[in-house]
């Protein structure tokens, strides 16, 4: 009898259930192969949630999702929902909310350079030579669950000196949030090239000082793995510079959220990264890029970093590294051959290798 694997599906917004279609029909394929049944149950996040039931986090999907074996996630968010009143709700709070119910505090974000690609990178090739990184980005605490609140009439805070509106933001971390996702890293290291990059601002703000001692007291119990810290605004200009210094980068939730997006530049294409978000309830795979609303409903949406969190989600959710190995060169067969969707495709792209999203999906089902 096979085995039965449980996926809560989150489709989301934009071009989310069209990339969705993709790992569903792909999983379909992996289940056949391998032996396993995968069962899916849909649930709302993000815009559609707002427009159907008034939150962006319904409570009946997180049921599902804490119910579940792995949760995957495609996409939220788009102009529909964009509005700076803080009384009304907006998709990323689904997504905060979330990862913070199922205590998901590491974002595991691979950077890798496929050979096929690079020609969609703005970088000179030379620059992209051993690109294989791997970004740890801290997931729950930060500026982005600090306090926060938006006060009026406060004398001085106006434009003409008079009373007005001010805004904050605060950045806090306790230390036992530190010592989780850099051991998380140092772990992660072991496995690779022995090296992490522990990124902060501790020359101005004291979060990030306390950042780094915590993360030198876990440094010592890795003696073979080599710790280096990195001011944040050094590290974005590095990424550019010379980025195959970098094995394993641990940083905080902003920082990390801004560095991984510059990072996925260097694969030419936010459609080619894949994220894992581990911690102690039900792991999260979601591709990194947005919910593409320009492009919509349209069929051309790249579904490739959907898939590559599938692969994610087969080896650290399922342990199905096997299957996971198999659909890894399967996406790097049909690059190698050259078949691209329009956001990784170059002026030597031949009309018949340009591909829409249900084809892309197509072809790497071929070569599984």
């Amino acid at each position: 009898m096979a085995e039965t694997k449980s996926i809560c599906l989150l489709p989301g917004d934009g071009i989310g259930p069209e990339i969705t279609a993709e790992a569903v029909k792909i999983l379909g394929v992996i289940g056949d192969r391998f032996g396993v049944t995968f069962e899916f149950d849909e649930a709302l996040l993000g815009g559609i949630a707002i427009d159907t039931t008034g939150s962006p986090l319904p409570d009946e999907t997180l049921v599902k999702a804490k119910a579940a074996d792995a949760v995957l996630l495609a996409a939220i968010g788009g102009p529909k929902w964009d509005t700076t009143d803080p009384g009304k709700p907006r998709p990323e709070q689904g997504l905060l909310g979330i990862r913070k119910e199922l205590e998901l505090f590491a974002n595991l974000r691979p950077v890798k350079i496929f050979p096929a690609l690079r020609s969609a990178s703005t970088l000179k090739d030379e620059a992209l030579e051993g690109v294989d990184m791997l970004i740890v980005r801290e997931l729950t605490g930060g500026v982005y669950f600090g306090k926060r609140a938006r006060e009026t009439d406060i004398p001085g805070a106006a434009t003409d000196g008079g009373a007005g509106m001010r805004a904050y933001d605060t950045m806090e971390y306790s230390e036992y949030e530190i010592d989780r996702i850099t051991h998380v890293a140092f772990d992660a290291a072991r496995g690779r090239k022995g090296v992490v990059h522990s990124i902060d601002k501790a020359n101005v703000l004291e979060s990030s000082r306390l950042w780094r001692e915590v993360a030198h007291r876990v440094a010592a119990d890795y003696p073979d793995v080599e710790i280096i810290d990195q001011l944040v605004d050094n590290t974005a200009m590095q990424l550019i510079r010379r980025p195959a210094q970098f094995d394993v980068m641990v940083t905080s939730n902003l920082f990390g959220d801004i560095l991984s997006d510059e990072a996925s530049m260097l694969t030419g294409s936010l459609g080619m990264l894949a994220s894992a978000s581990l911690g102690d309830g039900t792991a999260l795979y979601e591709p990194s890029h947005g919910s593409a609303p320009d492009i919509a409903g349209q069929g051309v949406a790249n579904p490739l970093a959907m898939l590559l969190s599938v692969e994610m989600m087969l080896r650290y959710s399922f342990q199905m590294n096997e299957a996971a190995d198999a659909l890894s060169s399967a996406i790097e067969s049909v690059l190698d051959e050259g078949w691209r969707t329009r956001d990784i495709a170059d002026a030597q792209t031949a009309d018949e290798f340009l591909v829409g999203t249900s084809r892309m999906g197509d072809l790497v089902i071929e070569r599984l």
